[in-house]
């Protein structure tokens, strides 16, 4: 079965991201579906299937809670929500989308 995980980095900490709200939807006729959702844990990492869901060849989108996890470190930012959108088009494949955030600017990137 293949898999989607992420892994949120605070760059300006430079440790993990913890309790990191994470949404993921699939475009389905030109909407978004939610099919998975939960919070990063003590290393930053999130698992984002759930059970028995597999991946599709679609368009998904990926939305981190930014602002309330700034907001419970009593830290000012900019953007209150992350959302990464991606195409899978191997969905046997596992997919790794990793999120490397600050409180004023973020990246991304297909990891492994």
């Amino acid at each position: 079965m293949s898999a989607l995980t992420t892994h949120v980095l605070d760059t300006a900490l430079g440790r993990p991201a913890r309790n990191v709200a994470v949404t993921l939807e699939r475009r389905e006729a030109g909407a978004y579906i939610e099919i998975g959702r939960g919070h990063t844990d003590a290393d930053g990492r999130c698992r984002l299937l759930p059970q028995g869901v597999s991946l599709q060849a679609a368009v998904y989108k990926l939305t981190f809670d930014t602002g309330a996890y700034f907001a419970e470190r009593g830290a000012p930012s900019f953007y209150p929500q992350v959302s990464v959108l991606f195409e899978v088009r191997e969905p046997a494949q596992h997919h790794h989308v990793p999120l490397l955030l600050s409180p004023f600017g973020y990246s991304t990137y297909r990891g492994s």
